[in-house]
């Protein structure tokens, strides 16, 4: 890997409350996480990213975060946070955790103390308190104002539980400061930020989206890059949603952010044509910043590929509104497994999100009740969130909770994964977890960051050289291609035929 550790990492997401319960209350906390160190090196992942561990009161999973110095008592303490920081050092993994600067919990001692100080107090001014509200709708769904006992109103971009910073506020701009070193004196290596570009506001252009990528926000990202820079070799990464390249790339300037989440990617369809334009576009836009790109197939957000890649529309946005659509699991795990090795083999850095490397499809019969995203409740139950792919892991037994821990899991695990267990999967070489580890290694050998020869095979044909000599090729096409030529097959997604790669299957060569 390059000297820069993240610009070729491999980094494994942690839903924690999913990863592993250590005390049997049926969510995952620090214990079950520390236990299960072992697994993630051997899996053969460089770092960590977890969500949101802070106190919480849970409106939206953490995201509403109540105190930014403390850890969640459901998930453990500081000092055992700081344990697992140590042990995973030890083990060569990088830690990341989740930083959310738009909002706060509305049981935070700020907005507590704002409710309690009244209109035009200096609390309330770390927040947006208005005595009329404007039209914005919340990004969850309904009205994106709140009114208190008073009769002001108060900003939430999301659930009314998420009260929304005012970034004018100069005590907004210092608390983040002092959050950012907090944790990175504790040994952190990167933040990820959460909603990065919606933290500005503007209320008097009559924009129905006037809080979304405002000028002002660079220079909230240029005063952390200054703090991150007095440290030694520590990660920003952006969460920014933007179809436009250009602004995208505004936040990856040499003295902004590091690397952002390429949502573009992510949300391709499988198909040649888009996946290779999604491709060159993305090298385009980072090579010229000297930025590494990053490459992710999930995250928590958004429905697993195993069931996305089995619908007829095979595009994010048709997985993560859950219509109903009906996928057919072969196919998607078959294009999944392919669509894995093409992540792996680009240039840059690469996320699997938790499950991911298992293979798990989305759950999509959640009964109702037991659902938790405020997604579900603000819609009035008519969209069903992302719950479904936040269900507890399995990793071992015949039965439910399937080795997450010894009490009923928070979330619902289907009976069919007694087949897809951690343990069921490393008895089996063909197994997806066993794709993952091997293409893993190889990666760490000698793929991660550089850059990479388009080779021309056909238009349903995705294949580039690095500079290795590793060959990648992507048959997304409905018939087999044949192989070009080369010295050894390195891993292959599936059984090739005959020296001919099959409809959406992928495959590693060795070329000279």
């Amino acid at each position: 890997m390059s000297e820069t550790w993240w610009r070729g990492a491999a980094i494994y997401q942690v839903y924690l409350r999913s990863f592993a319960d250590g005390n049997g209350d049926g969510v995952g906390d620090l214990t079950g996480l520390r236990a299960r160190l072992p697994y993630l090196s051997d899996l053969g992942v460089d770092a960590i990213w977890l969500n949101p561990w802070y106190p919480s009161p849970m409106a939206d999973g953490g995201y509403d975060v109540a105190d930014y110095r403390d850890i969640e008592p459901s998930f453990g303490t500081l000092a055992e946070a700081e344990k697992f920081i140590e042990e995973a050092h030890e083990l060569g993994i990088r830690i990341i955790i989740d930083v959310v600067p738009n909002h706060s919990s509305d049981q935070s001692a700020w907005f507590r103390e704002a409710l309690a100080a009244g209109p035009g107090s200096a609390a309330r001014e770390r927040f947006w308190f208005k005595d009329e509200p404007n039209d914005w709708k919340s990004i969850f769904g309904g009205p994106a104002w709140t009114q208190v006992p008073d009769g002001q109103w108060y900003l939430h971009l999301f659930a009314p539980e998420q009260p929304d910073f005012n970034w004018t506020s100069p005590e907004v701009h210092q608390e983040f400061h002092d959050v950012l070193r907090f944790w990175f004196d504790r040994g952190i290596d990167g933040i990820r930020i959460d909603s990065a570009a919606v933290l500005v506001k503007d209320f008097d252009g009559g924009d129905p989206d006037g809080y979304t990528d405002l000028a002002e926000v660079h220079d909230v990202y240029r005063s952390w890059r200054r703090l991150s820079d007095e440290y030694d070799e520590r990660l920003l990464i952006g969460e920014v949603w933007f179809p436009d390249q250009e602004r995208f790339a505004r936040y990856l300037r040499p003295d902004e952010l590091h690397t952002a989440f390429n949502f573009d990617f992510l949300g391709s369809p499988w198909s040649p044509a888009a996946l290779r334009e999604s491709i060159r576009q993305t090298l385009a836009t980072h090579g010229p910043l000297g930025a590494p790109a990053t490459w992710v197939l999930s995250n928590h957000d958004v429905a697993r590929p195993v069931t996305r890649y089995g619908r007829a529309d095979t595009s994010w946005d048709n997985g993560d509104r859950r219509d109903g659509a009906p996928s057919d699991l072969e196919l998607g795990h078959r294009r999944a497994r392919a669509a894995a090795l093409l992540a792996m083999a680009l240039p840059g850095s690469v996320y699997v999100y938790q499950g991911e490397e298992l293979g798990l499809p989305e759950v999509e019969d959640i009964p109702g009740e037991l659902r938790q995203d405020p997604m579900w409740h603000r819609s009035g139950h008519t969209v069903a969130g992302r719950d479904g792919c936040r269900v507890p892991l399995p990793w071992s037994g015949e039965e439910a909770p399937f080795g997450f821990g010894t009490g009923t899991s928070w979330l619902p695990q289907p009976e069919a994964w007694r087949k897809v267990t951690v343990e069921a999967q490393r008895a089996d070489l063909g197994s997806m977890l066993n794709l993952y580890r091997a293409a893993l290694r190889i990666r760490r050998e000698e793929l991660g960051d550089g850059a990479l020869t388009w080779l021309d095979a056909g238009d349903d044909v995705l294949a580039f050289t690095r500079e290795t000599g590793l060959t990648c090729v992507v048959n997304l096409g409905p018939e087999p291609v044949a192989l070009p030529s080369h010295d050894a097959v390195l891993l292959a997604s599936g059984p090739l035929d005959a020296g001919e790669l099959p409809s959406d299957t992928a495959v590693w060569l060795r070329t000279s």
